[in-house]
């Protein structure tokens, strides 16, 4: 195997299928990136067995690529990209010898390391299922950013690492909870096919890192995997299996107070009181009347903190609620709007946080009981 090509091209190709690389590869072959070389193009390849991705370089695009002979390797993925990434020059020449020695040079330095066989590296399949549907790429970044945040990282319930896709009639519902708070947005779909599938978060995490320009991507779906195809990169993750617990039981249908609130303001006094913590945790109170709105924290140890919401406009009789102040704010900043609108049933029971600007995006958080 040897070939020559554009160094930008093949550290850009390079980093988006490290992604699918774990610190703990269950097999000694995935610790590395399989090179697929034939006359035509690069075929890069990672995986962690959950998650997959695969790029190409080929001499259709715009940069230099010179394939002088095909063939293919596995190479450690963290001397490949630290090579690549220090190698001061345009062009990149790498060649395999008797099967496993690379060498990576060009007019001014060489490097020799020893490669992988690429008969050692597990068969994964990419066909792509034929059920897809279509979305924008600055879509399917708010959707994640919408939603990723609450999912859960513990391990005694699976079904909740992940976000809940359901796709029915055209429609696509997307739910993530960790127990103590929910997130859920919607879209349509030109598609009528229907599934109800959880994407894991940490698969999702990696896709939302490797999503650039704005352009069309395809999400072919099925029930063992899910894919997402575009332009020349194709990333693949499997399944997490189990039920999504019914979320809709979670939303009050009925609301007896409403604050309306400028999303800064808000924001900006959450962000000053972060600091006071009991037991690694912001508890915050919010006392509501129709003259004012006033957060509140305190801790014994370290001290208190009153903000009185100068944009705040509440309807209701008095409330006084208690809740954890990073899933508030994490809530807030994800919905992407100049004013939130909170809506509370009790001071015990869940309450949504919206803007009017897109209803299509809930975001709910269990209030706590406190004594401040």
């Amino acid at each position: 195997m040897f070939f020559k090509v554009d160094k930008k091209q093949l550290l850009t190709k390079l980093n988006v299928v490290s992604r699918a690389i774990s610190n703990y590869s269950p097999l000694p072959a995935f610790s590395g990136i399989k090179f697929d070389v034939n006359e035509n193009e690069i075929c890069l390849m990672a995986s962690d067995s959950d998650i997959s991705i695969k790029n190409y370089i080929s001499k259709r695009d715009e940069c230099f690529l010179e394939i002088e002979q095909t063939g293919s390797i596995v190479i450690e993925a963290k001397y490949i990209l630290d090579i690549v990434r220090k190698m001061d020059t345009e062009v990149i020449s790498i060649e395999v010898a008797d099967g496993v020695n690379v060498k990576i040079y060009d007019e001014t330095s060489e490097f020799n390391i020893i490669g992988i066989y690429a008969n050692e590296y597990p068969m994964i399949d990419f066909t792509k299922g034929e059920d897809f549907f279509t979305i924008s790429t600055m879509k399917l970044k708010s959707v994640l950013n919408q939603t990723l945040f609450a999912t859960s990282d513990k391990d005694n319930r699976p079904y909740l690492n992940g976000i809940n896709v359901h796709i029915h009639d055209g429609h696509v519902d997307c739910t993530a909870t960790d127990s103590y708070r929910l997130a859920k947005t919607s879209f349509d779909v030109d598609s009528t096919i229907d599934y109800n599938i959880i994407i894991p978060s940490k698969s999702l995490n990696e896709l939302l890192k490797s999503l650039d320009d704005d352009q069309e991507i395809k999400v072919h779906v099925s029930n063992k995997k899910v894919q997402f195809v575009f332009e020349d990169t194709l990333i693949q993750t499997r399944l997490i299996e189990g039920s999504f617990p019914d979320t809709n039981k979670l939303i009050p249908e009925q609301f007896q107070y409403e604050l309306k609130v400028e999303t800064r303001d808000i924001l900006s006094a959450i962000d000053r009181m972060s600091f006071i913590k009991n037991d690694g945790i912001n508890i915050i109170k919010l006392d509501l009347n129709e003259n004012e709105s006033i957060l509140s924290t305190k801790s014994q140890d370290i001290g208190s903190a009153t903000e009185i919401l100068k944009t705040a406009s509440f309807n209701g009789e008095s409330l006084a609620i208690s809740f954890n102040g990073r899933y508030v704010f994490e809530a807030i900043r994800a919905i992407h709007a100049d004013t939130i609108t909170f809506k509370f049933s009790g001071e015990m029971k869940p309450f949504i946080i919206q803007s009017e600007e897109n209803e299509e995006v809930l975001q709910l958080v269990l209030p706590v009981r406190t004594y401040l």
